[in-house]
């Protein structure tokens, strides 16, 4: 996986009003910590984390670190929940040659069979693997796959190097019939809508009873 540079700065006012000081000047405060190192605040480019972040697992080359530049991996991201924009990041060191555990996206492709449906139970897979080659994500084609048939973790093919972080019988996926009209409704709640009763017939008005009876 390719390095990202991203230009880093000390941070030494700490709180929330510097923090947001740092925001509305389109910067982002991160913190940086691993390898038994005590935690260093940094600012960061708000638009270049922004970039970043838009790969999964993306490997950060932090440049303008006293002590010079460092590997990184984000490992959380807090995010503003009305326009999505990154509020702060923590970030773990990382070195060439160095495992660690992440989650790896899951890409499923391809049709089941008629009559089936897919019920996916994951959609990362936790793996371990080098620092600086994590796999970008693992593609599941299920195409022709019919009810009964799954997908375990076991079953995936991982990338040289990599390993699985959980057990191997985990569900990732399986085929199950797809639901007729009737258990659909009967699901939601949907019943016949019941047939109106017939109208009485009229009562004869006392003139028409008179000529009835006449």
């Amino acid at each position: 996986m390719p390095e990202v540079h991203i230009a880093a700065t000390s941070r030494t006012e700490l709180g929330k009003g510097p923090a947001r000081r740092e925001r509305q000047a389109g910067r982002v405060p991160a913190v940086l910590y691993g390898h038994g190192t005590s935690p260093r605040h940094v600012s960061l480019p708000g638009h270049d984390v922004l970039l970043a972040l838009r790969t999964a697992n993306v490997l950060i080359r932090l440049d303008g670190l006293d002590g010079g530049s460092e590997l990184a991996l984000p490992k959380a991201v807090q995010r503003d929940p009305i326009n999505g924009n990154v509020e702060h990041v923590d970030l773990l060191l990382v070195r060439r040659g160095e495992k660690v555990t992440v989650e790896i996206p899951l890409n499923v492709t391809g049709e089941v069979e008629p009559g089936g449906l897919l019920d996916q139970q994951l959609v990362q897979l936790s793996v371990e693997a080098e620092a600086t080659h994590i796999p970008p994500g693992l593609d599941i084609d299920v195409t022709g796959m019919e009810i009964g048939a799954s997908v375990t973790a076991g079953d995936l093919a991982l990338p040289r190097g990599s390993s699985l972080a959980v057990d191997a019988d985990t569900l990732i996926l399986h085929v199950i019939p797809a639901p007729t009209a009737a258990q659909m409704e009967a699901e939601i709640g949907v019943e016949a809508v019941p047939e109106a009763p017939e109208a009485a017939p009229a009562e004869a008005a006392p003139a028409e009873q008179a000529e009835q009876s006449e």
